[in-house]
């Protein structure tokens, strides 16, 4: 198995070489080594995918940090790839429960991690400017602390708040409070990408897979994206393909959906045989 400070290398190295690289989220240690046998080169997890599969949803309310944790624990454990992690908003509004949590990612062999803006309460979604910005200073400084690669999340357009100068002032003050990758999920155009990508020294990174316009490797790379990841989109469309398969059942009384599956033995042969 490949060491953490290894990952960590192999981790920033996509980053700082040319073009663009996805990282694809799986949701659990079976979906991270069917990924990893497609030939991705890292993992990050996805906080939605999670909630979706032990029937919650998606918010720091109903995901404790510890079981954020375990989840990304048990895809660390199951490939040899580099692991970045969903975490939250921190799982705190202080910035010391911040850099907690970058502490406890790193125990777990995570060699990345991102941290939002977004506060989960909807009368105030998003952290005032100044508290944002010491909490991702305190997580960049605990990250300096171990082999860890730390983005930074600016939220505004995914609650409401299309404010695209808001959001360059802020991943431009992360950068600043030592942030290694920047990231504004739910930018509304390509333009609006570059404009970010152009702004900012760091990397960016940016989500596919949410509703609306959608664009190739070739045109985010293009417009200066260093990293693409699918959040929980691939989770979507595996209870898509579940629940077009339970309504034929349901509805028609026919299992035609099987010739469309995967046969066990190909979903046998990514898995691990457990000692006994």
């Amino acid at each position: 198995m490949a060491d953490q400070r290894s990952k960590y290398h192999a981790f920033r190295a996509l980053h700082d070489r040319a073009g663009a690289f996805v990282i694809p989220n799986p949701w659990d240690a079976g979906s991270a080594r069917i990924l990893a046998a497609l030939g991705f080169e890292a993992l990050a997890t996805t906080s939605a995918g999670f909630a979706f599969s032990i029937g919650r949803r998606d918010s720091s309310a109903a995901l404790s940090r510890e079981a954020i944790l375990q989840n990304a624990g048990s895809i660390v454990e199951a490939t040899d790839l580099p692991v970045s992690a969903d975490l939250e908003d921190g799982f705190g509004a202080d910035p010391a429960s911040c850099a907690e949590t970058i502490s406890l990612a790193a125990d777990v062999g995570l060699v990345g991690g991102s941290i939002e803006d977004a506060t989960g309460d909807p009368g105030n979604p998003i952290f005032d400017f100044g508290l944002a910005v010491e909490r991702i200073a305190a997580a960049a400084e605990e990250a300096r602390r171990h082999p860890f690669v730390l983005t930074a999340r600016a939220e505004n357009f995914l609650h409401g708040r299309p404010d695209l100068d808001d959001t360059i002032r802020r991943l431009v003050a992360f950068e600043e409070a030592g942030a290694d990758v920047l990231y504004a999920p739910g930018l509304p155009s390509l333009e609006a990408i570059r404009t970010v990508c152009s702004s900012v020294s760091r990397p960016v990174n940016v989500v596919m897979g949410l509703a609306g316009q959608t664009y190739t490797v070739k045109e985010l790379e293009a417009a200066g994206v260093r990293r693409i990841s699918v959040g929980g989109s691939f989770a979507r469309a595996a209870l898509a393909g579940m629940m077009s398969a339970a309504r034929e059942v349901k509805e028609h009384g026919t299992f035609t959906y099987s010739t469309h599956a995967m046969s066990a033995a190909e979903a046998a042969s990514y898995m691990l045989d457990m000692k006994r």
